[in-house]
């Protein structure tokens, strides 16, 4: 007999070949009906007898498009219609939620293509299907189809036609379909206009200008690289000075995971991350760098390159073992790194601190002065999207940066928000998140809001997210700190209501969120600066939180950071702010201040005495950076975050004893005094101790200190699980240590896993907290 079904798919099913799939899936059932787009969603009405139904509604969730995600599929008692056939019906326009697909790497399939003589798309730098190509970056509204996306600029060949209306095919109903005939078109210029030729012979000049020691801008994705030859130690320097980016690691990429493995490990976790649809930025131990501790590329002792590898360049990742590495995830990347025969140096098209470029006018006038010469098309795109960044953690992902291949993917919210909102996010390493019902839709990461370039970023981010989200907030959220620029952009959206959340507790909450959990948890959030509600820069903190509120329980001590800031970027001052606390410990002290100007000294010295711009701090970035200064190791920072990747990399995998940090109790809190430690790594130092063994007891004391006082503090408070957050976790020998101890004291430890531990989860945090905060009203 018969019957009829009417079935709706939520996820994310639009611009993932979903229709097509279907549309095979129910000839192979022998069903008739009809598939649509509706908004962000998938209606599907199917015909034919009853055990078809059920096979159709089964396959359909077990054979989903390899990049699709159903969250929900709901079935439904249809009325017959007597259709014949099985069609893909227009899309239709609604209100409700809106996934939209992010952009995915270049498939297998297309790959094959790509490189064969036979294929009418050979060498065609912007081939794609169903299973592969942009999304997000091309697409102006919702429901996805091509009239939509900047793709409606190139009308189809009758061959490419074809294709797109052929049932069965790779490319029905696929969007962003095009060929050399019909397609985007890819040319080469110099930086001073001229252009020089067009697709494969722009390929081969481009090619020929990298083996000369050339810096391109090429056109991608989400915006432009900068790109040189990465075993060119010479084109790196001149990389780094054009881009102001004098040491901060510069990102590889190759074709294959062979490619990458000749130039570092690559575990099998690591092998999936990078082989993956998202096509992040992996973080890799180098072949040069030996696994006891030696940093890659600087003055200790390096261990050889592998035989008969050519090494990296020095200046790619000074003074650490591991290098970020990337496969190709766009054809041009395939075409261009297949002639070159070498990695590439793949970094941001920008300078320093400044949003990536992605129109061809922005990048001549933003880029003129880095790149010898511009790769560009005329594919236009919309919204900027850097690379994300990951590193496996005890074999799994951990994300370090989330943008390109993962947003504009929601995540859930474990409370219900009653009133749509916008999270405007932290300071430095800026996202921001709409919400609305159960959702929310974290920014690909914007970056440090520290210029007018940066907030012009922001905007225009945001208002693209409110239109293709149908999103109007009604509710701001922002971070307690008054100087913030964020807190600035609440305030002049105008909504009628604003939520402050403290930093730190936004960190916890976006992990127990994340997993889904609305406490109360143990939260350790460690960090370089967050405003604390007692006035006070906290950064190493023990909360006891659920999503709704927090009480501290536990905190590093409060030391003085003469230059307030400016302590960030020079660890020795860091030094200086803990010595103050205990001045007879200065002969311990004595490495952290080699080479600092003797008046410098004194004026940092006379800060702290008279408290003038030297705020206390419980930070546990600025240990890291006080710990790098007394071991000789770093007293500048050119970089965030560089001295304590350095201590990393010193540590290594080497085995350590940890050190004592002792415990007091003081106004109802613990506090962990690293006065002790930093004093004991000082004199050990000195005595001539390797300075490898003491960065490994330095982050197993600390690894057993946390434990130690998060187990404690969940003992007494009767809690169970432990949410990890903030910067720090970042640290991968940190975050193992501290994870495995928790779990030896029988305690569930949350991971961020969607999201980075990092700022850039800080707005989903406080999104969760406004949604708990609203629904309890």
């Amino acid at each position: 007999m018969t019957v009829a079904r009417d079935l709706r798919v939520t996820g994310v099913v639009q611009g993932v070949g979903f229709r097509p799939f279907v549309h095979r899936l129910a000839l192979k059932h022998r069903l008739a009906g009809w598939v649509r787009n509706v908004a962000g969603t998938v209606e599907i009405h199917v015909e034919g007898e009853q055990a078809a139904l059920d096979a159709f509604q089964a396959d359909l969730r077990d054979d989903a498009p390899p990049v699709s995600r159903i969250d929900t599929l709901t079935a439904a008692l249809g009325t017959l219609e007597g259709i014949a056939g099985f069609d893909i019906a227009p899309s239709e326009d609604a209100e409700g939620n809106r996934p939209v697909p992010p952009d995915v790497a270049l498939c297998a399939a297309c790959e094959r293509e790509l490189f064969d003589p036979a294929n009418r798309r050979y060498g065609h730098p912007f081939i794609t299907c169903t299973d592969c190509g942009p999304r997000y970056t091309i697409i102006d509204a919702l429901p996805y189809d091509r009239e939509r996306t900047t793709m409606a600029a190139f009308a189809p060949c009758d061959a490419c036609a074809a294709e797109y209306a052929t049932p069965g095919d790779r490319r029905h109903h696929a969007e962003t379909l095009a060929c050399p005939d019909c397609g985007p078109q890819l040319w080469l210029e110099s930086s001073d206009g001229h252009q020089w030729s067009y697709d494969a012979t722009a390929l081969r000049l481009a090619a020929r200008a990298l083996a000369d020691g050339e810096i391109l801008a090429i056109r991608g994705i989400g915006g432009f690289h900068l790109a040189c030859d990465a075993r060119n130690d010479l084109a790196v320097r001149r990389l780094r000075d054009r881009k102001h980016r004098e040491s901060k690691p510069l990102a590889v990429m190759v074709r294959t995971v062979a490619d990458a493995r000749a130039l570092a490990e690559v575990t099998d976790a690591e092998a999936a991350v990078l082989a993956s649809p998202e096509r992040p930025i992996v973080l890799l131990r180098r072949r040069d760098a030996s696994r006891d501790g030696v940093p890659a590329a600087s003055s200790r002792d390096a261990g050889a390159p592998a035989p008969d590898v050519p090494p990296l360049a020095a200046a790619l990742a000074p003074g650490l073992t591991h290098i970020g590495v990337m496969l190709a995830y766009t054809p041009l990347h395939h075409l261009l790194l297949e002639r070159v025969n070498t990695p590439l140096v793949m970094t941001s098209g920008n300078r320093s601190d400044e949003p990536i470029a992605i129109g061809n006018d922005e990048a001549r006038a933003r880029l003129a002065g880095i790149a010898d010469a511009l790769l560009l098309h005329d594919r236009e795109i919309l919204s900027r999207v850097d690379d994300s960044v990951v590193r496996v953690v005890d074999g799994a992902p951990l994300l370090m940066r989330r943008a390109r291949g993962y947003a504009p993917l929601p995540v859930a919210l474990p409370v219900v928000t009653p009133r749509p909102l916008i999270a405007v996010g932290p300071h430095l390493k800026n996202t921001f998140t709409l919400a609305r019902d159960g959702w929310a839709w974290p920014s690909p990461h914007i970056g440090d809001l520290e210029n007018l370039d940066a907030l012009e970023h922001w905007k225009a981010a945001f208002a693209r997210y409110k239109a293709l989200f149908r999103i109007e907030p009604e509710v701001a959220v922002r971070d307690l700190h008054p100087g913030y620029l964020s807190t600035r952009i609440a305030g002049e959206l105008g909504l009628a209501r604003i939520v402050s959340v403290q930093h730190h507790h936004a960190h916890v909450a976006a992990v127990a969120a994340e997993h889904g959990v609305t406490g109360p948890v143990i939260g350790l959030a460690f960090d370089g600066t967050g405003f604390g509600d007692d006035g006070n820069v906290w950064g190493a903190e023990t909360l006891l939180a659920d999503l709704r509120g927090y009480r501290r329980v536990a905190q590093l001590r409060y030391a003085p950071m003469p230059g307030g800031d400016l302590a960030a970027r020079e660890p020795w001052r860091c030094a200086l702010g803990y010595l103050s606390l205990e001045p007879a410990a200065a002969p311990a002290f004595e490495r952290a201040f080699v080479g600092i100007d003797a008046a410098e000294r004194r004026v940092a010295e006379r800060q702290i005495t008279r408290s003038l711009n030297a705020p206390l701090v419980s930070s546990m970035g600025r240990l890291f950076d006080a710990a790098a200064a007394v071991l000789g190791v770093r007293h500048r920072a050119r970089y965030e975050g560089q001295a304590a990747a350095e201590l990393e990399s010193l540590a290594g995998a080497r085995d350590a004893a940890s050190m004592d940090v002792p415990v007091r109790e003081t106004d109802g809190r613990l506090v962990l005094d690293p006065l002790p430690l930093l004093a004991a790594l000082g004199e050990r130092r000195i005595a001539g101790d390797d300075v490898r063994d003491l960065a490994a007891s330095f982050h197993e004391s600390v690894a057993d200190a946390a434990a130690s006082i998060a187990a404690r503090a969940a003992g007494e408070h009767g809690v169970r699980i432990v949410a990890l957050g903030g910067g720090s976790f970042q640290n991968a020998r940190l975050l193992s240590g501290v994870r495995r101890r928790l779990k030896a004291h029988g305690l569930r430890v949350l991971v961020p896993r969607l999201l980075s531990p990092n700022d850039g989860a800080i707005s989903y945090g406080q999104a969760a907290v406004a949604a708990a905060v609203l629904a309890a009203e």
